[in-house]
């Protein structure tokens, strides 16, 4: 695909993944209609050398492998990391708010989103449900595409200072979304479980638990001048789940065992049996391994062996704040992927895995950036540290330059998504 094609594939990819559940369903079609086989973690394996896998832990992270023809403790593994999940508002259990002759619903921040953007935006909901299914639970999908919540701005008549101190929100008691009229609905949470159980065709007795995450209803699209950016919600980081997606497909037939392991709960530590920092990654390559070597002491080589790119978005520098960078660091839109790099391990990138992924991006002719950030603000970190340090494996960390990270709106440049497909391509044809 060219960058555009490349570019409009993603799109389409995040549009059809306004959860990070959903997230992982959309990869797990890709992956199935690519000849890739479903695993799971509570039953035996049996692979096959060249065999294509995925599996899902907990419904928004999985991990897809291709086993390599080489041999495991001789080759390592080859290995992309992203995550799932986004900063938002995700809704409370006890949801529905009645008042004031409205219906609200209560939200929780789930990590670092700017709130600012969610105001006076068509929202909606998506995620996964628990109900009922005769004596057992099954979880399915919901996504509300129309517009259904918003969260109106206070006008400016009776909040005279917002343009100089900035909009915003107290956690708990200004940012419950309106949602309808009241009428004659109890305080109780029945008018939203009925909502949700038409929407899923279940009876409202039906609905046990969710797990929902407020989404915006504007599909991606392209837009400057010459068309030459894109705009999205959750660019970061699904732009590097696509990307590591999309160059897993396309290396055929290697001779290491290439792996995309996408995560929830970055946004939030990384500390859960889905996340980053729990189990999952050492897991299935300990179960990959005992395919592939024939002992510890192999497997132990075959980590010494492998190489591990975390891929999650980069600051791009921003005219009109010049003050918010590093100088020497400033990283362009549609300037090629970024190393990130930081002295105290936010990032776990070093001289010898930058320079590794530096080769990369010359052998798949795509230019590379460096960041860094300003020594006087507080840098933010990615999983990298976390499972070069689980695995004991060389990392480096890079990403895809955008601006408004963590709005609802980002915005990256068209370009960058297919140099850093042909730089994860590079990795994964070692």
């Amino acid at each position: 695909m060219r960058s555009r094609e490349q570019a409009r594939h993603l799109l389409e990819f995040i549009d059809a993944s306004p959860s990070p559940w959903h997230a992982v369903e959309t990869t797990a079609d890709h992956l199935r209609h690519a000849g890739f086989v479903a695993l799971r973690e509570n039953e035996r394996w049996q692979l096959a050398a060249g065999g294509r896998y995925f599996v899902v832990r907990g419904g928004a992270s999985i991990i897809a492998f291709v086993v390599g023809r080489g041999n495991l403790d001789t080759c390592g593994f080859r290995l992309v990391g992203a995550h799932t999940d986004s900063p938002g508002l995700r809704i409370k259990p006890k949801a529905l708010q009645v008042g004031d002759g409205l219906l609200g619903l209560g939200v929780e921040v789930y990590g670092g989103p700017l709130l600012a953007t969610f105001a006076d935006r068509d929202l909606s909901l998506a995620g996964r449900v628990a109900v009922r299914d005769g004596d057992g639970v099954a979880m399915r999908l919901v996504h509300f595409a129309e517009p259904l919540l918003r969260l109106p701005n206070l006008a400016i008549h009776m909040n005279r200072e917002v343009n100089e101190n900035g909009l915003k929100f107290n956690k708990q008691t200004e940012l419950p979304l309106l949602l309808g009229l009241a009428g004659d609905s109890p305080a109780d949470d029945g008018r939203f479980h009925s909502l949700l159980a038409t929407q899923l065709e279940v009876a409202p007795a039906d609905i046990l638990s969710w797990e929902l995450a407020v989404c915006d209803t504007q599909p991606g699209a392209f837009w400057g001048a010459g068309q030459e950016f894109i705009a999205d919600s959750q660019l970061d980081n699904l732009a590097s789940c696509h990307a590591g997606l999309i160059a897993l497909l396309g290396a055929e037939s290697p001779a290491t065992t290439n792996v995309c392991a996408f995560f929830d709960h970055e946004e939030v530590g990384s500390e859960s049996a889905t996340g980053a920092g729990g189990s999952f990654i050492a897991d299935v390559l300990r179960r990959v391994a005992a395919h592939g070597v024939r002992d510890d002491e192999g497997y132990r080589c075959a980590l010494a062996r492998s190489f591990f790119i975390s891929a999650d978005m980069a600051h791009a520098y921003h005219p009109n704040f010049p003050a918010a960078y590093e100088p020497a660091h400033r990283v362009a839109v549609n300037g090629g992927p970024v190393l990130k790099i930081n002295a105290n391990q936010r990032y776990s990138t070093g001289a010898e895995s930058a320079a590794r992924f530096i080769r990369l991006c010359e052998k798949a002719g795509v230019p590379c950036q460096q960041y860094a950030h300003r020594s006087d603000l507080g840098c933010g970190s990615t999983i990298g540290p976390l499972v070069a340090a689980g695995l004991g494996v060389a990392s480096v960390d890079v990403g895809s330059p955008m601006w408004a990270m963590h709005s609802i709106r980002e915005s990256a440049g068209v370009l960058d998504h297919g140099y850093m497909i042909a730089a994860l391509t590079a990795a994964f044809s070692e």
